[in-house]
């Protein structure tokens, strides 16, 4: 097949948990023997050398109403390319629409990749965003051939399942084999490790402070940020490194006993989830503390990962199983090999590309 790999709006770094997912899925289809091209759509981003390989479609951000013009010239320019490219089919990553990328459609049969609640995400955005997405939305979904949700909840969620298009329900997963374990620290008391984007309150950060109070043996080490919002003085055992280049957090890693996932899913309405970041700490070796529903790890019955709720009094009343769980995690790692069915990513692409084949093969 010819694959064309659509990317609106964000550009992706080629460190970033998006980035190393849409690198490894290309580089595993063209090594099934498929042709694959890459467009990004984004904002201009410096320096570019940091960017993902593709075919760039910027445009630049000045003033509300230019922004948008330069945001369609950009999809305009992109949509003659993709054209040009004639693929088979067009792999869609979610993004708010923009004019006039329903032009894709016209291209190839086109299969949308769902990897979040919308309808919650962009309303956190302000009413502006949250209101032009639910009524453009539809644009894309009522064309598309398919749909790859990555949660069994994203699938069957009315906002999507009343599209009735064939779905696939395919989680995100990592190539194990591009990543050395880590061996476990010698910590006389655990530290636990957390990763996470500004800006997204279902990370629950702010829990993180929560625990370090309950259980101030611990020491808590929280990667992207620099500080976090809302909280006054932190614990002496919280450390917030900022945004770190991968040898660096994976020095942190190096010195941890376990990670944590994150913690307030449920402030956008989802129970389920499987987040990148969550698979590359497990392929490192990590243990995990997990809460949510997680679309592939919730079939694992190693004694590596720690399940609490969804819930906003979540580490109030598991605190103290957090930290025995870190002191249990002393000395051990995860089990690589039990991992490896679930959530390596080489199963995964090759039920992705069937799925492809298969929309292919049906009239339209």
């Amino acid at each position: 097949m010819r694959i064309a790999y659509v990317n609106l709006h964000w550009p992706r770094t080629r460190n970033s948990g998006v980035g190393k997912k849409i690198q490894s899925q290309i580089s595993t289809w063209r090594g099934m023997g498929h042709e694959v091209r890459l467009f990004m759509h984004a904002s201009v981003y410096e320096p570019q050398s940091d960017l993902v390989d593709a075919n760039y479609f910027f445009y630049a951000f000045s003033g509300k109403i230019n922004t948008e013009f330069n945001r369609i010239n950009a999809a305009k320019r992109m949509i003659a390319a993709v054209r040009e490219f004639q693929p088979d089919i067009i792999f869609l990553r979610y993004g708010i629409y923009v004019y006039p990328a329903h032009r894709l459609m016209d291209i190839a049969p086109v299969v949308e990749e769902i990897n979040t609640n919308d309808l919650a995400q962009h309303e956190q955005l302000g009413f502006v965003y949250g209101l032009y997405n639910r009524l453009t939305r539809g644009i894309f979904l009522r064309r598309v051939r398919g749909l790859v949700a990555v949660s069994h909840e994203l699938a069957v969620s009315p906002a999507f399942a009343s599209f009735k298009k064939p779905t696939a329900i395919i989680a995100n997963g990592i190539n194990l084999n591009s990543i050395q374990p880590l061996p476990a620290p010698n910590n006389a008391t655990p530290h636990l490790f957390f990763i996470a984007t500004p800006g997204y309150s279902w990370h629950g950060v702010d829990k993180l402070v929560t625990l370090a109070r309950m259980a101030p043996d611990l020491t808590v080490n929280v990667v992207g940020y620099d500080r976090i919002d809302d909280v006054g003085s932190l614990p002496a055992n919280v450390h917030l490194h900022g945004l770190l280049e991968p040898e660096a957090y994976v020095a942190l890693l190096c010195k941890s006993d376990l990670a944590v996932s994150t913690l307030a899913l449920y402030r956008k309405d989802m129970q389920e989830a499987s987040p990148l970041k969550t698979r590359e700490c497990l392929a490192y070796g990590l243990p995990l503390v997990l809460a949510y529903t997680d679309t592939d790890l919730d079939r694992v019955s190693g004694d590596f990962v720690l399940k609490i709720p969804n819930k906003e009094d979540n580490i109030q009343t598991h605190a103290e199983s957090i930290r025995d769980f870190a002191y249990r995690m002393r000395g051990c790692r995860a089990d690589r090999e039990l991992l490896r069915k679930h959530i390596d990513m080489h199963q995964k692409e090759e039920m992705r590309l069937s799925f492809f084949e298969e929309l292919l093969r049906k009239p339209s």
